[in-house]
């Protein structure tokens, strides 16, 4: 082996190995497991009247979405949420900053998962332009005294920030633009978050400095790899709130009776085209 390539061996990091491709079936079978316990998990939920708040936070194409997806997928939307809000209105504007996130909070037996939060102003915000250099720091000093008072009132908090490597973020935005099953999913600030990726990494320190905390820590999620990002938070999130299976009765479905009724002639009503 020359000198060179023992510098190179020596230089190397572990992290750098490539990771294995996690097995398709193996994937599938995990996540009809976890899904099965969080089905038990949310009808605990509604049982017990808990409140329930999840953040997914990150950068563009992180996967925060497909891990939403998946923790919804089985789940009873009266009681599972996702609130994935626009642009603010300029009435909402003038408003108290925290105020149109407040009107979504969950009342008991809900859960509701944030796709992007009040953090907003921490990030995008904070790097676009959008919030003056007041309000960014006035947010930032206000957060955690925001998030103390939801824990207070019972509300279960959890955090998630989604980290993502650059090469693979280029990747998935690459994807997107190629793919017109994906091309939605791409707007002009996704441009503009490759052309700040510094910008971005400097905002999310300082805002973890801030919120961060002991009562409302982040949880950092390795997503560079889709599947095992949405398996891992499933399995944490599993482990924040504690809950049992709920045994439900036995349904016997009673038997129909037609008795009295004659159908109206299926020639007047318009079936749509059985083309499959």
């Amino acid at each position: 082996m020359s000198h060179k390539d023992d510098k190179k061996k020596k230089d190397s990091h572990p992290e750098e190995k490539k990771i294995e491709k996690l097995d398709k079936k193996f994937y599938f079978s995990e996540l009809d497991r976890l899904q099965l316990e969080l089905v038990k998990l949310h009808e605990w939920v509604k049982k017990e009247g808990l409140k329930v708040v999840i953040l997914f936070e990150g950068r563009d194409a992180a996967g925060k979405g497909g891990v939403i997806k998946r923790i919804t997928g089985r789940l009873n939307p009266r009681i599972c949420k996702v609130v994935a809000l626009g642009v603010p209105t300029e009435k909402e504007k003038s408003q108290w900053y925290f105020q149109k996130y407040v009107v979504h909070l969950p009342s008991a037996g809900e859960m509701v998962l944030f796709d992007r939060s009040w953090y907003n102003r921490a990030g995008v915000e904070k790097v676009m332009g959008f919030c003056t250099d007041e309000e960014y720091w006035n947010f930032l000093r206000s957060c955690p005294r925001f998030e103390e008072m939801l824990i207070q009132s019972g509300i279960i908090l959890i955090k998630y920030w989604f980290s993502v490597s650059d090469e693979v973020q280029e990747k998935r935005f690459s994807d997107r633009i190629d793919d017109p099953l994906k091309r939605w999913k791409f707007s002009p600030m996704d441009l503009h978050s490759r052309s700040r990726w510094v910008e971005y990494s400097k905002a999310k320190d300082e805002m973890f400095s801030y919120t961060d905390t002991k009562l409302s820590p982040w949880y950092v999620v390795n997503s560079d790899d889709k599947k095992r990002a949405r398996l891992n938070t499933i399995s944490h999130l599993l482990t924040m709130i504690p809950y049992k299976e709920i045994k439900h009765k036995k349904i016997e479905l009673p038997k129909i009776s037609k008795e009295g009724y004659i159908r109206p002639p299926m020639s007047e009503q318009s079936f749509i085209p059985e083309r499959y």
